[in-house]
This record gives structure tokens, C-alpha cells and sequence, in this order.
């Protein structure tokens, strides 16, 4: 099934003007169920409730409110919020250009493939002078009244958009507070070395499942069917504390597996 586009935007940088087609570069595939009464089956519906008297809430009848830190409530009308969304637009300004992995992945939120909107010339072009300049853009927009920065950039020749994280939401490295305990000794070394070289392969994605997905839908069409299911939990290995008992032991298992 072909992919549909999720939003119209023009890419600008310059006095260039490309429009173009956004689609997500990912989909979720998680499994959703349905909230039922356990007595008659029937689906149930979340609401708000007003705690003090069980009584439920219209959204009509509701407003936003901010807890500070010291316990009160800054009350907001919906008019008042949306005067402060940003104006809403089709242009994606390309405000520089980067040496390529300048953005690590720290900074990466949601991806998308760019689509020619019309003229497949101009589209050509721009994933030509991206792939010639070897260079990421850098990107501001707004899109469906919630502003976005991201970086322009090629995958396997398609020009792509990924929005990033605000500076606000990456927490730095130096708030992690430094690790204690012995250095690890010649031979622990040698042997982490020896397990690194045995699990050293390319990244194949689909080797790679999300299995507790799997299980739930095996699971899912085993009842549909009417069968008797047993579900076998999974049982987790315990950890360790003697590492160079267990550097062994992986070392011992990778030997065996080649």
C-alpha cells in the first residue's frame, strides 16, 4: 500500500523554493485493545470526574491549569493558549548548511521522507545540490500549530527531514554522576576485547522484532480460533557480580555458537 502524505510544506532557502510532500519514515505497530465491562463485555469509556463529588465533568465545563512549584494553580482560558500557538504556514526555512553528523543522535526525534509536490524538476535538484555539497540543513517550521527544528539531509538518495529535540529536553552527559569501583585488569580487558571482536557484525534491521508484539498477536489469533492457550512467561537470567566469571562464560557461548 503506497504511503500518504501527512502535510504540504516549501522547502526555502535563499530565493529557492521546492515544494514538497511530507511522509513519516515510521509507523506505529502496536497493538491496541478495547476496554471492556467484564460482567456483559460491553466497551467502557474513559471521563473526568470531579473527585469531591463523583459527578462527571463536561470538556465544555473544564479549563487548563499550570502547578508551580510552591503548589498553586495559573488558571488559562482556551483563548488565551491559542493566541500564543505560532502561525501556521507551509514554509521550511533552511536557515544553514553542516558538515554532515555535526547532530548526534541525542537530538534525533521523529523522521520523515520529503515527496516532490508538483514539480519533480526542482525536487531533483535539491537532493542533487545536497548530495554534491555533502552538507545538512538545518530547518525551522511549523507545522499543524506546533513549531519544529530539524536537520535536511539524504537517505539512499531521498532528501529527508529530522525533526530534533529542543536544547531544553537533551539532558547533558555531565549530570550523569561519574561511575565508581576498580578498573578492570589486563585479562578482563583481553577477554571484553575477544567478545567484542566475536559480536562484531553488520546491522541487518530485519533480524531485529519486536517480539512481545509477536506473542500478543499469536496469542490474539490462538483465541480467535478457540484454542486452549498456555502462556509460558519469560524468565529473565540474573545478572553476574563477578565479571570475569561471566566474561568466560560469554566467551565460552560465543565460541560454541561459531
Amino acid at each position: 500500500m503506497p504511503a500518504r502524505a501527512m502535510w504540504k510544506g516549501v522547502i526555502r532557502f535563499g530565493e529557492v523554493e521546492v515544494p514538497v510532500k511530507l511522509y513519516s519514515a515510521v509507523q506505529d505497530r502496536s497493538v491496541h485493545f478495547r476496554l471492556l465491562h467484564e460482567k456483559d463485555r460491553s466497551p467502557v469509556k474513559q471521563a473526568m470526574v470531579n473527585p469531591d463529588t463523583d459527578e462527571i465533568v463536561p470538556h465544555a465545563e473544564t479549563r487548563r491549569a499550570y502547578r508551580t512549584d510552591e503548589g498553586s494553580l495559573v488558571v488559562f482560558d482556551k483563548q488565551e493558549l491559542e493566541a500564543l500557538e505560532p502561525d501556521s504556514g507551509r514554509d521550511i526555512e533552511v536557515i544553514r548548511f553542516m558538515p554532515p553528523q555535526v547532530v548526534d543522535h541525542r537530538w534525533y526525534d521523529r523522521p520523515y521522507y520529503l515527496g516532490p509536490d508538483g514539480s519533480e524538476s526542482l525536487y531533483f535538484a535539491l537532493a542533487e545540490a545536497l548530495a554534491n555539497s555533502g552538507k545538512e540543513g538545518l530547518a525551522r517550521w511549523v507545522m499543524r500549530k506546533k513549531s519544529y527544528v530539524g536537520a535536511l539531509r539524504l537517505h539512499r538518495g531521498v532528501p529527508m527531514l529530522m525533526s530534533l529535540r529542543h536544547e531544553e529536553q537533551v539532558v547533558p552527559v555531565d549530570a550523569l554522576e561519574p561511575p565508581k569501583g576498580k578498573a578492570l585488569d589486563a585479562r578482563e580487558l583481553d577477554m571484553a576485547r575477544q567478545l567484542i571482536g566475536m559480536l562484531e557484525a553488520d546491522f541487518d534491521p530485519e533480524e531485529y522484532h519486536d517480539e512481545y508484539r509477536e506473542r500478543v498477536l499469536e496469542l490474539i489469533e490462538a483465541k480467535r480460533r478457540g484454542k486452549s492457550v498456555k502462556v509460558t512467561p519469560i524468565r529473565r537470567r540474573e545478572a553476574s557480580d563477578d565479571l570475569s566469571k561471566a566474561l568466560e562464560a560469554s566467551l565460552k557461548k560465543e565460541r560454541k555458537r561459531a
